[in-house]
């Protein structure tokens, strides 16, 4: 498979969940420290976020890392230097966005890390890591969330977008209790 159709399916790849994999805490180490390798005088954090984040929680087999800007501004200096370092990006995507910017990486047609640039200590910062840690905390929590999810990939196996935007009512409402 050439590079052009491995990104071309990670695109289009459908929502599927796997059960919890005790290696994701590791591929999450090793995206980090590629990072810090990398970046370090440019990131003032970086965070493992996500459903893989949380032990036992079944998840897109895709990591989250999350790396904190000083501002939006250096994260758009960032952009060429993670392309140039594996990453892909849609300017499109991240024109729509005004929190944040997102990137991915892919390998065999499937994604393997997608990478939030927000800003360090920031309102989507905070809320990131408040979400991950409740989950982490709240057993019961993390379960509902897990039949959630599931309920979600079943209904929308082919619109990551939409099965996203439909896990938002249960983000926000862990949100206003751990607030």
């Amino acid at each position: 498979m050439t590079e052009a159709e491995s990104l071309e399916r990670a695109i289009h790849e459908r929502v599927m969940l796997e059960p919890y994999d005790p290696a994701w805490p590791d591929r999450f180490a090793t995206e980090r420290r590629r990072l810090l390798d990398r970046f370090a005088d440019a990131l003032c954090g970086v965070e493992h976020i996500g459903s893989t984040a949380v032990p036992g929680l079944p998840a897109k087999p895709i990591i989250d890392v999350m790396a904190g800007v000083d501002s939006l501004a250096d994260a758009d200096a960032l952009m060429a230097p993670l392309l140039a370092a594996g990453y892909v990006t849609s300017a499109e995507f991240n024109a729509a966005l005004t929190d944040r910017r997102w990137l991915m990486r892919h390998a065999e047609g499937r994604r393997t890390h997608h990478l939030h640039l927000v800003v360090h200590d920031g309102r989507l910062w905070r809320e990131r890591l408040a979400f991950r840690d409740a989950l982490r905390s709240t057993p019961a929590l993390a379960e509902r969330y897990a039949l959630l999810k599931a309920e979600l990939a079943a209904r929308h196996p082919d619109d990551r977008e939409a099965y996203t935007r439909a896990k938002g009512e249960f983000v926000q409402a862990v949100l206003a209790r751990s607030s």
